[in-house]
């Protein structure tokens, strides 16, 4: 039983960390869009 709870923290930490990633990933993508566009403006 100890086991399968461990299993259990073990990925909902792995789950967080991977949506925290896919966010920073977005971010990142959204900061060079916005850059981009700025730049075609002028």
């Amino acid at each position: 039983m100890t086991k399968v709870i461990a299993l259990f923290a073990l990925l909902g930490l792995v789950a967080c960390e991977t949506v925290q990633g896919a966010g920073q990933d977005l971010e990142n993508a959204g900061e060079v869009i916005q850059d981009e566009a700025q730049d075609a403006q002028y």
